[in-house]
């Protein structure tokens, strides 16, 4: 069933189901504005890439500057930060303002750090697709080209936000791509591909046009006739493999599979490893058939859940309102807080770095209180008025809730 998915909702036209399961990491999709909801200038425009190069303080890595596929050196654009600020690599609005001047392309990196609507966007993208999300920007001078044709190795949506590009996209000569896969490892089949083959995308990219590029899609792009900006959101993929890593490093809990290899042994002699390599191949295989998904969950919990910050909570405001906490006060659950609730006694609330416990006559107010919507302290079910108080408050403390007074 279709559940609401407004950041993907601006980012793919059509059935977000069938986007689901006939387009995710296998085939590109090209989706033009009048299908989309709104075009991305409330995201981003040029005018908020000229405040991040002159007003933000903006430092390495947070700008790369390449043309035609070659990344410019840091100190071609960075400098010193000046009086109060002694650091060396600030980035220097002339030396960018040159290098754009001369047909350099412009890549203002983590932009889901660094740019309030983005953070926004990006926090809902993730919980929308399940997966982590970064966001970069990239902005072409006229008929200019930033980087020759590659893959990456995360999916990715482009957002047209300003002027117009050309992309060509082909489809994979390495095939889901892995993140210690890059596309250099393959240069000479990708320059290839991208000579040789039919692009399964070529096409103009306007205004509020939207790209779907599945990780290890050979694509370019160059600039038409006017100043280009587009944002490429990555999708960092969860795979299979990634169980397969989990899998395996709890296989360090079999003894049998910590025991030290014979004296003398040569790990890169075929005779000796074969000698070996059956047995610990059959101990591997009967500890994985043995794992209880309940033993994986926590690991792969810790390792993901982390991978996206929520919601951002204004320190001040937030202690205001622990401070000023009563019957009456609206809160809600945190944007984008991955979490759990075990029932018991006591009632488990899992989060990305802790685990936190509460007692069984709670449960009906936890309940409600992570549910997504706003709720008022005193309205809650199953508690008297001061119990929701000390409930909320130790949410509120816990960063879990919000207050939306």
């Amino acid at each position: 069933m279709t559940v609401d998915r407004p950041a993907l909702r601006r980012c793919v036209a059509g059935d977000l189901d069938e986007f689901a399961t006939g387009y995710w990491g296998s085939r590109a999709l090209l989706s033009h504005a009048p299908d989309l909801p709104a075009p991305y200038d409330d995201l981003f425009t040029l005018t908020a890439a000229d405040e991040l190069l002159s007003r933000r303080g903006l430092r390495t890595p947070f700008l790369r500057v390449a043309k035609n596929g070659s990344v410019v050196g840091d100190s071609q654009f960075t400098g010193s930060g000046g009086v109060g600020a002694d650091i060396s690599d600030q980035v220097r609005d002339d030396k960018v303002a040159a290098l754009f001047a001369s047909g350099h392309t412009v890549v203002l990196q983590a932009l889901h750090r660094t740019w309030p609507a983005l953070v926004d966007f990006a926090t809902q993208l993730s919980t929308d697709a399940g997966h982590p999300v970064q966001i970069n920007a990239y902005i072409t001078p006229p008929e200019s080209q930033g980087f020759s044709a590659h893959y990456d190795v995360h999916d990715v949506f482009v957002l047209q936000v300003a002027g117009e590009k050309h992309w060509t996209v082909h489809e994979p000569v390495h095939v889901n791509p892995l993140r210690n896969q890059p596309w250099t490892d393959h240069s000479a089949a990708v320059a290839a591909a991208a000579r040789d083959q039919q692009p399964v995308v070529d096409e103009v990219l306007r205004p509020g046009d939207a790209l779907y590029v599945p990780r290890g899609f050979l694509h370019s792009a160059k600039a038409l006739g006017g100043v280009s900006a587009h944002l490429t959101v990555g999708l960092h993929t969860l795979t299979r493999y990634l169980l397969v890593q989990e899998l395996a490093a709890l296989a360090a809990n079999e003894p049998a599979l910590r025991t030290a290899l014979p004296l003398g042994f040569d790990p890169g002699d075929p005779a000796q490893l074969a000698a070996v390599l059956p047995e610990v191949t059959e101990l591997l295989v009967a500890h994985l058939r043995s794992t209880a998904v309940d033993d994986l969950a926590p690991r792969l919990r810790r390792r993901t859940w982390s991978a996206n910050r929520p919601e951002p909570i204004p320190p001040l405001a937030h202690a205001a309102a622990l401070g000023t906490l009563t019957a009456g006060t609206t809160v809600r659950l945190r944007g984008g807080l991955r979490h759990r609730l075990i029932p018991g006694d006591p009632i488990t609330l899992q989060l990305p770095d802790r685990a936190i416990t509460f007692p069984a006559a709670v449960s009906e107010a936890l309940i409600h209180l992570l549910d997504g919507q706003e709720h008022k302290v005193g309205t809650l079910p199953g508690l008297p008025v001061d119990d929701q108080v000390v409930l909320v408050r130790r949410l509120l403390t816990e960063a879990v809730l919000v207050s939306t007074a």
